[in-house]
């Protein structure tokens, strides 16, 4: 495929995901809650979790921001259902190794996640790509000090 279709496809799978978010809303029961922004370009993220026995069991977010925010948001609630906190956190890091141009390991698949590789790019979208990502980390973090 040539780079060309590619970055079509990728553009064509973040907009679908931003004008079609998936898990988009607030769990009633969850037990981890998260307030995120951006100051830099306004992106807002409300984020809730369901974590139990060490599993993110769902995953709902609101907010305000750019495509690619709420796209990536939107993807990363997918992803990390219904993962340990081990797993969903090492997504967090291979994404954000993606957000910095790091090769990041073929064997772990990625899913739609991989349509936000060319963030790397353009240095200043790069936040806007990992703030639903931090405020994960950030929640599954305070989560396991409990």
């Amino acid at each position: 495929m040539s780079t060309n279709n590619l970055d079509q496809l990728y553009r064509s799978v973040i907009m679908d995901h931003y004008k079609n978010p998936r898990n988009k809303g607030v769990l009633e029961e969850n037990n981890v809650t998260i307030d995120m922004n951006n100051p830099t370009c306004g992106d807002v993220i409300h984020l809730t979790l369901k974590v139990e026995d060490g599993i993110v069991r769902d995953a709902k977010f609101e907010g305000e921001g750019c495509s690619i925010s709420m796209a990536s948001a939107s993807m990363m609630t997918q992803i990390i259902k219904n993962k340990d906190i081990e797993t969903a956190t090492k997504y967090a890091h291979i994404f954000s190794d993606m957000m910095l141009g790091k090769e990041v390991d073929d064997s772990v698949d990625l899913g739609d996640i991989e349509a936000l590789s060319g963030v790397a790019k353009f240095p200043a979208r790069i936040k806007c790509a990992t703030l639903a990502w931090k405020a994960m980390e950030k929640g599954v973090g305070e989560d396991s000090k409990e």
